[in-house]
C-alpha cells in the first residue's frame, strides 16, 4: 500500500479490504482497491482503474453509511439505510442487508424513493467529473511510478471508455442481464456472469425480466469462448470476483453435465482458486420443472465442487387459480412437490442451498395471499437455518402501503427467513 497528498486529495494504491462479505451496518470494501480522498468525497477504484463507489464525507451527505456504487453493468446503485425512504422503512427486516439498494433504472421496489432527486447525492457526480481536472494536473507532476500508473488508469476510464468496457461485456455474454439472483446479495451482487443456456422454459405473462427465446443450452465450445474473454476483460481484477454466476434464466434445466462441466471449467480457467477470500461461491436460477428433473448425481457433484452454490427457483405461487390468471404452466401439486425436494436438498447438503421465489402484488388475489401465508406457516422448521423465500413485488403500480403491510403479514407467518426480491441487473 503507498499513499501520498496532492494539493487537496489523498491518494491511496493497493488498499486491502475484508476477506468476506460480512453483514455490517457500515459500507466495507471487499479485496483490493485504491482510493482518492478528499475533502467532501471518497472515491474507490478497482485494479482497472475504474471508478467503483463515491461517499460523500461532509455534513451534507444524507448518511455517513450511504454509498454509490457502480456495478459492471455500468449502472449506479445507491445503497440507502432506509432513513430517506420514510419511517416503515425497516431495511433489514425487509431485505435481509443494513441498506436498501436503489438503481437509478426503473425496478420493482414498493418505495417511491429517488435518491438521484437529491442535490448533494447529485453533486457527487460531479465531483467525479471535477477529479479528472485535478488528476491531469497532478500527473503532470513528478511523482513516483506506482501513483502516476494508478493516475494514468483512473484518466484512461472516463465516461466513454466505461461505457465500451460495459458494452464489451454485454458482447462477451449475449446481452445485458436483466435480473441477478437475489442471493447474489450476499456477494453485494459482484459476480462474474457465465451464460450457459438462453431462454427459459416458460413465458409468463406477468414477467417483465426474462426473454422470449426458446431455452437453448449453450454449446461447450461457445462457452469456453466466453470464459476466455471474460478472464481477459476482469484482467488483474479478477481476483477480486469471488462468485461466478451461470445463466441465464433457468441455468439448471441446461442438465447434470453442463452444469458440472460449466463451473469446474469456470473455477478453473478464471483462476478462481486465488480469488481474494478463497472462499467462491455459485449462483444460478431454476424452475420448478428443471428441479424436479434433476436428480441427485446433479446435487452430490455440486455439493462436492469448490463452490459454495445457490439455486434460486420461481414457484410463484400455491394457489390453482393465481397459477392460471399468470399462465404458469404447472400445478400446485407440482410447486409443492418442488418445495419439499428444496426442503430436503437443504437438509441433506452442507454445500448447496436452495431458495425460492413467490409473487407479491396489488392485482394478484385473496387466495394468493392467504394460502401462501398458510403454505409457509405450516411448512417444516428447517434445523439448519439453511433456505429463504423471497417474495417479488410484481413490476409497476406497486405501492408500499398496500404491499408492505401484507409482506410483513406473510413474513411473521414464515418457517424460513423471509425477504423482499429486489431485482438489480448486469
Amino acid at each position: 500500500m503507498t499513499s501520498i497528498r496532492l494539493k487537496n486529495m489523498m491518494i491511496t494504491t493497493d488498499k486491502k479490504g475484508v476477506s468476506q462479505f460480512n453483514k455490517t451496518s457500515f459500507p466495507q470494501r471487499f479485496g483490493r482497491y485504491s482510493e482518492i480522498r478528499t475533502q467532501d468525497y471518497e472515491f474507490q477504484f478497482n485494479l482497472k482503474g475504474e471508478i467503483k463507489s463515491i461517499r460523500g464525507l461532509n455534513m451534507s451527505w444524507p448518511h455517513p453509511s450511504e454509498i454509490l456504487r457502480r456495478t459492471d453493468g455500468n449502472d449506479w446503485v445507491y445503497h440507502s439505510v432506509g432513513a430517506s425512504a420514510g419511517p416503515r422503512t425497516k431495511v433489514k427486516e425487509a431485505i435481509g442487508e443494513y441498506y436498501l439498494p436503489c438503481p437509478i433504472y426503473p425496478t420493482n421496489t414498493v418505495w417511491a424513493f429517488n435518491p438521484y432527486s437529491d442535490p448533494n447525492i447529485a453533486q457527487a457526480f460531479g465531483a467525479w467529473y471535477q477529479l479528472f481536472g485535478t488528476l491531469f494536473d497532478t500527473r503532470q507532476q513528478g511523482l513516483i511510478p506506482e501513483i502516476k500508473n494508478f493516475i494514468d488508469l483512473v484518466m484512461n476510464n472516463d465516461d466513454n471508455k466505461l461505457l465500451q468496457q460495459t458494452e464489451l461485456l454485454h458482447s462477451i455474454i449475449g446481452g445485458r442481464l436483466s435480473v441477478l439472483p437475489p442471493d447474489t446479495r450476499h456477494v453485494e451482487y459482484e459476480v462474474i456472469p457465465l451464460v450457459i443456456a438462453d431462454g427459459c422454459l416458460y413465458h409468463c405473462d406477468f414477467c417483465k425480466v426474462k426473454t422470449h427465446q426458446k431455452f437453448q443450452p449453450q454449446p461447450r465450445e461457445k462457452i469456453l469462448r466466453q470464459l476466455e474473454m471474460l478472464k481477459a476483460f476482469y484482467g488483474e481484477n479478477i481476483q477480486n470476483y469471488a462468485a461466478l454466476f451461470l445463466g441465464n434464466h433457468d441455468a439448471l434445466a441446461a442438465g447434470r453435465e453442463l452444469v458440472e462441466w460449466s463451473a469446474i471449467e469456470a473455477y478453473n480457467r478464471l483462476d478462481m482458486r486465488n480469488a481474494f477470500g478463497n472462499n467462491p461461491k455459485l449462483f444460478l436460477f431454476g424452475s420448478v420443472a428443471s428441479l424436479l428433473k434433476a436428480d441427485d448425481t446433479l446435487f452430490e457433484q455440486l455439493d462436492r465442487s469448490p463452490f459454495y452454490t445457490t439455486i434460486n427457483i420461481g414457484f410463484e405461487s400455491v394457489d390453482e387459480d393465481t397459477l392460471h390468471q399468470l399462465k404458469k404452466p404447472m400445478a400446485v401439486k407440482e410447486v409443492r412437490e418442488a418445495f419439499e425436494k428444496m426442503m430436503t436438498i437443504n437438509r441433506d447438503y452442507p454445500n448447496l442451498e436452495i431458495t425460492g421465489n413467490f409473487l407479491l402484488g396489488e392485482n394478484l388475489s385473496q387466495e394468493h395471499n392467504q394460502s401462501l401465508t398458510e403454505f409457509l406457516g405450516n411448512i417444516p422448521n428447517p434445523k439448519n437455518g439453511k433456505g429463504a423465500v423471497y417474495l417479488s413485488p410484481l413490476m409497476g403500480g406497486n405501492r408500499a402501503e398496500s404491499l408492505l403491510p401484507l409482506f410483513y403479514q406473510i413474513k411473521e407467518r414464515s418457517r424460513l427467513p423471509t425477504y423482499l426480491y429486489l431485482i438489480q441487473r448486469l
